[in-house]
């Protein structure tokens, strides 16, 4: 039984580490509300993060496969709703796909973008430096192929304002 569990606590770990292995730990994205927003001219189907909980999970564990655009072109990623205002950090720890990430005022305004490296749990290396209530994480490159950058504006609909206290 003993020498089962190392087995399985060795092969958890490894799977970690490889980026085309399957998850070790479930993220149960479709328990998530979701939501619909459009992003100069580009569709996103976006699972929202809204309590402590979810955000600490944000999209750890998720696959290439489970973040693939909709058959209809629809980008898919998360959007993180903050109550207020604040500095925010975010970094890669057991998040195996590469990310873009928008940071995004009170007022939709985007005041930071980055491109994110998958396992990289390097404190600091992508802040909003600037006060951010949202943050949206998408695939990779996405941001880039858009040309969405800082400075861009983001409407959101009711069903996101809604959401916050």
């Amino acid at each position: 039984m003993r020498a089962k569990k190392c087995l399985t606590l060795f092969l958890a770990i490894l799977c970690g580490a490889m980026t085309s292995c399957s998850p070790s730990e479930p993220n149960e994205l479709d328990k998530l509300g979701t939501v619909q927003l459009t992003i100069k001219g580009q569709k996103f189907e976006l699972w929202i993060a809204d309590d402590a909980e979810e955000q600490a999970r944000g999209l750890m564990f998720i696959t290439e496969q489970q973040l693939a655009p909709l058959p209809d072109g629809t980008e898919r990623g998360m959007i993180f709703i903050f109550d207020h205002a604040m500095m925010l950090n975010f970094w890669m720890k057991n998040t195996i796909t590469p990310l873009d990430i928008a940071y995004i005022d009170p007022t939709g305004k985007i005041v930071a973008t980055h491109t994110m490296t998958p396992l990289d749990t390097r404190y600091g290396q992508y802040p909003s430096n600037k006060p951010a209530q949202f943050a949206i994480e998408v695939n990779a490159s996405v941001y880039e192929k858009l040309g969405i950058q800082a400075g861009d504006r983001i409407e959101f609909p009711d069903a996101i304002l809604k959401r916050i206290p």
